[in-house]
This record gives C-alpha cells, structure tokens and sequence, in this order.
C-alpha cells in the first residue's frame, strides 16, 4: 500500500518591500512521503522569494521532469522554474531550456556549499540561472505545521519569518544571478 501525502494547510502573509509585493496567500500544500519538513517549507520559502498570482506549486518529489515552483504566462509558457535541494547540474541545463528564468534554492549547510563548489564553474555559464543558498534553516523546519500562519517580511534580501512559535531571520546568499 502506498502512503499518502499529508496535506499542510498554510496562510501567508508576504511583505516583500524590494518588490513592492505586499499579499495573503492561503495554501494547500502536499508533502511527499519522503519529503522533510525542512524540505518542505523552503519550498514554503522560496514561494515568499518570488511570490505572484501566477506562481504554483508543481508536484515536485512526485514528477522528475516538473518543478517545485513555477510561473506560466498565459500562452502557458514557462517564465519562472524554481527547485529546491541539490540536483544535478544536467537538470538545471534542462530546465534552462525550458523556461525563461531557474532559480536553485539550495539548503542543507555544509552540503549545499560542497555542491555548489562542485557544480559552480558550469552553472555560472548559464545566463539565465539564479542560485540561492539558505545556510540555516533549522528554526524554519521547526516551524512546520498542518494548520500554519507564517508571515515572511522581505527587505534588502533579508528574511523575517514570523508565526506563532515566535520569529526568527534568514539571510539567503545570493550565489548567482541570473543576467
């Protein structure tokens, strides 16, 4: 028998004042069987990053050639490709083929900085990728919840999340940007 994913109920609250985006969202989210909860809300994390009307979440864990986060325009187009972990540096070729705009959202520490040591010099060839690193997002796993109220407040690239268990910052690393 196959288990099933638990379903997280989320409201967000965003306010990102470098882009003057300012947004409740309620959300459903799906987390795989196999996902954590860290995992999960860094996806939670970077939805906040780029968050717009039209950004979904794709069924990420459960399909290997769709993203955990993208933008379609209305041609249904791919403007925005957003994942989360470290994959191979050959999916984010792909993906680069596919969309306007990737952006990697790396996390896990030390992991992540020895992927990105390993992936970077082909990744930075690539004119339309973005590499984020979060270094810290154990209090961001901690925050997990089925029935959760978050809210991120964004200014100069800072982070400041906000629920009921208290508040904490991040400060994402901006390893590359797309150009």
């Amino acid at each position: 028998m196959a288990l099933k994913s638990t379903i997280y109920k989320i409201d967000v609250n965003i306010a990102d004042m470098d882009r003057h985006y300012y947004q409740q969202h309620h959300l459903t989210l799906a987390k795989h069987p196999s996902e954590t909860d860290e995992r999960l809300m860094v996806r939670l994390l970077a939805f906040a990053l780029y968050a717009d009307e039209s950004l979904l979440f794709g069924k990420g864990l459960s399909e290997d050639d769709e993203p955990d986060l993208w933008q379609k325009d209305l041609t249904g187009a791919i403007e925005r490709w957003i994942c989360v972990g470290l994959p191979d540096e050959r999916d984010i070729r792909k993906a680069c083929g596919r969309s306007a705009q990737v952006v990697q959202v790396l996390y896990g520490g030390r992991t992540a900085d020895m992927w990105w040591e390993q992936n970077h010099k082909a990744l930075l060839k690539l004119d339309n990728v973005t590499v984020i690193n979060l270094p810290e997002t154990e209090q961001l796993a901690a925050a997990a919840a089925r029935g959760l109220s978050i809210s991120f407040t964004i200014q100069d690239r800072q982070i400041l999340v906000s629920y009921e268990g208290g508040s904490f910052e991040i400060s994402p690393v901006w390893l590359k940007e797309a150009s």
